[in-house]
């Protein structure tokens, strides 16, 4: 199985299908509107915007399991987002990425790409996943791993594929 055998809900409710992202690299991300990490979100729209045209995504997920940073509607943080941090990249349904309820696209990311020392669990908001075009995970990366650090992997995906 492969991110393109998943399926979730946009930020609106309407179906989104990862298989039209056949040939693209992704960053996948699970969001929040009131964490540190927050202003994120205008370095991987800086990403988007840049490498786009060379078949890049970013796609992220609200998520409200890390100390309810993101207790809004998946609307309303879209609708944040695009005022706050110009945000034009895909924002999907708000998931959980752990525990009971986990979204089986996440917990399919976590099996291919397991975190520090082989834990599986995601530890925070604004953990990235980088997909190749092939639908695999090529790596996980922390909250922490900021646009540097992903431009790099980053170019390098889009090189390879």
């Amino acid at each position: 199985m492969s991110i393109h055998d998943h399926q979730c809900l946009t930020s609106h409710g309407e179906p989104f299908n990862f298989g039209a992202l056949r040939g693209q690299v992704l960053l996948v991300v699970n969001v929040a509107s009131r964490c540190g990490f927050t202003p994120q979100l205008r370095e991987l729209e800086r990403l988007y915007r840049r490498y786009r045209d060379r078949g890049f995504m970013v796609i992220g997920f609200p998520c409200n399991q890390f100390a309810r940073q993101s207790p809004e509607s998946a609307l309303d943080f879209c609708t944040l987002s695009a005022r706050e941090y110009q945000v034009s990249f895909p924002l999907m349904e708000k998931v959980k990425v752990n525990g009971g309820g986990t979204h089986p696209l996440f917990a399919e990311l976590k099996r291919e790409a397991p975190g520090l020392l082989g834990t599986r669990a995601i530890k925070w908001n604004f953990t990235k996943f980088l997909v190749g075009r092939d639908g695999r995970v090529i790596r996980r990366f922390s909250p922490r791993d900021g646009e540097g650090v992903l431009r790099e992997a980053l170019e390098k995906a889009l090189d390879e594929s």
